[in-house]
């Protein structure tokens, strides 16, 4: 077997590893154990799964849920000649039967699928033949119905390992806390000690949080100016609400302060091209929804403002760890109002519509399947919520109904089908309601954690289940 470090330089052109990750390479190629992995973003987490891969004699399977994410890592091992490809919706059939076929052959090393992709038949049949050595499942807290961006499918993944032989198997996060973290190993099809978990806290020394009490958009924006006066480099103000992200970027436009704005409500080729211009520009400034930031691979990101409150602690480290990955100082300024907490409230109770929402949408669209194709989203949402623009739980049932895999297609392509039954789970009042509460917990937690006499840095560590740190120095608590 090649020499790790032999591998780190040549393959990967890197002189030394970040913290933990000979520790979990090490775990992997010499032990032969199965590792779960939480470290920030910024950490270095697909070098504990991509440098295994080129020392492994079989192929490694990555099952990511974010196709930007997987394109950017594939362009990128590809740039240093690591055979590497990936199989998703926007790959032509027959180009994923020869991908398929390649890695099957072991011209590929690594694969990156989504968890749906074990939908597929042929798909399954096809990876069944291969020879793999390791399996990698990234953004891992996916698995956990308790974490906070549940896909049912990474609910699978025991079932998936099965399928391929229950190989070596890394499970990878950002974020998740103890309860997440028994969740993950679990659906993993493992049992505790049959896994090696490396958590490591929110290491980012050069990183300095701050939190500020205001109270309406005025104060919003003078924190604002305030930040862009004293940073010179990129930055990114995230907000949860397009109306206000859009009413900020016009403020900044009548000032001539040059800006980006990335939100769903662009087309994705604006969203491609304002994401593009912010990685390549030195000094550049983006306006964002948290859609934006999975996959963005820029290391001088100088500040990341968020000028209305996130959903949870999770969404918050997460975004925060975009920031300053070059080691040099950067700021992560959380700016808090009592109406952001609204706001969140309403998010969160559209995000878990109750099991007699599910009942009413799965036997409108069972009864009236042409009719909803023909008219569209609007006759549908006129039948649930009369037309209330305001109420987003039909975004989600649906989004659910295809991530359970009981409908195929789409409204906006008039070729939505039902494929299945209605999960039990979605028709359990004790589990929506127990979700909801949970989700309150989450938010309930970045209230506090604004509100804390606590060094910031010890809280998040605390959060996650990492006790025993020390004061940060770093954050205005401590000063």
């Amino acid at each position: 077997m090649k020499n790790i470090i032999q591998v780190l330089n040549k393959e990967f052109g890197l002189s030394k590893f970040l913290p933990l990750q000979e520790d979990i390479i090490n775990s992997l190629v010499v032990e032969n154990k199965n590792c779960l992995v939480t470290m920030p973003t910024g950490g270095g987490k697909s070098l504990c799964y991509q440098l295994p891969a080129m020392l492994f004699e079989g192929g490694t399977l990555v099952i990511s849920p974010l196709i930007a994410l997987m394109q950017d890592q594939v362009n990128k091992l590809k740039e240093k000649g690591i055979p590497a490809e990936f199989i998703n919706s926007t790959v032509s059939k027959k180009n994923k039967q020869k991908r398929l076929e390649l890695f099957i052959k072991g011209k590929i090393k690594l694969l990156y699928v989504t968890p749906e992709r074990f939908r597929k038949k042929e798909f399954v049949e096809g990876i069944k033949k291969s020879n793999i050595s390791l399996l990698a499942v990234d953004e891992a807290h996916c698995i956990s119905q308790w974490g906070h961006d549940f896909r049912p499918d990474y609910s699978r993944i025991a079932e998936f390992r099965e399928l391929i032989g229950n190989p070596l198997t890394i499970a990878l996060t950002a974020t998740a806390t103890p309860s997440v973290r028994e969740d993950i190993i679990k659906n993993l099809g493992l049992e505790p000690d049959e896994i090696l978990q490396f958590n490591s806290g929110i290491e980012r020394p050069n990183l300095r949080l701050e939190a500020v009490d205001v109270y309406d958009e005025k104060d919003k924006m003078k924190e604002i100016l305030s930040v862009l006066q004293k940073f010179r480099g990129s930055g990114i103000i995230y907000f949860s609400l397009i109306k206000t992200l859009d009413q900020f970027s016009a403020y900044l436009s009548k000032n001539n302060i040059p800006h980006l704005v990335y939100h769903g409500k662009l087309s994705a080729a604006e969203r491609k091209t304002a994401q593009n211009i912010f990685i390549s520009s030195e000094e550049s400034l983006v306006l964002a929804t948290n859609a934006f930031g999975m996959g963005i691979d820029k290391a001088d990101i100088r500040f990341v403002i968020h000028a209305e409150l996130p959903s949870s602690i999770e969404s918050y480290y997460q975004e925060i760890g975009r920031a300053g990955r070059d080691g040099d100082p950067s700021l992560c300024k959380l700016l808090f109002s009592d109406s952001d907490v609204d706001i969140q409230t309403d998010f969160i109770k559209w995000s878990n519509p109750d099991s007699k929402f599910y009942r009413r949408l799965y036997a409108i669209l069972e009864a009236n399947a042409d009719k909803i194709n023909t008219l569209g989203m609007e006759f549908l949402r006129e039948e649930l919520v009369f037309k209330n623009r305001n109420d987003f739980r039909l975004e989600t049932a649906m989004a659910m109904l295809d991530r359970y895999g009981a409908s195929e297609g789409s409204l906006s392509k008039g070729n939505l089908r039902l494929t299945g039954d209605m999960p039990e789970l979605l028709f359990d009042d004790d589990f929506t309601q127990t979700k909801l509460k949970s989700d309150l917990m989450r938010l309930l937690e970045i209230v506090r954690y604004f509100k804390t006499g606590k060094c910031r840095k010890q809280y998040i560590s605390e959060y996650f289940g990492i006790s025993g740190e020390e004061n940060c120095n770093s954050c205005d608590v401590c000063d």
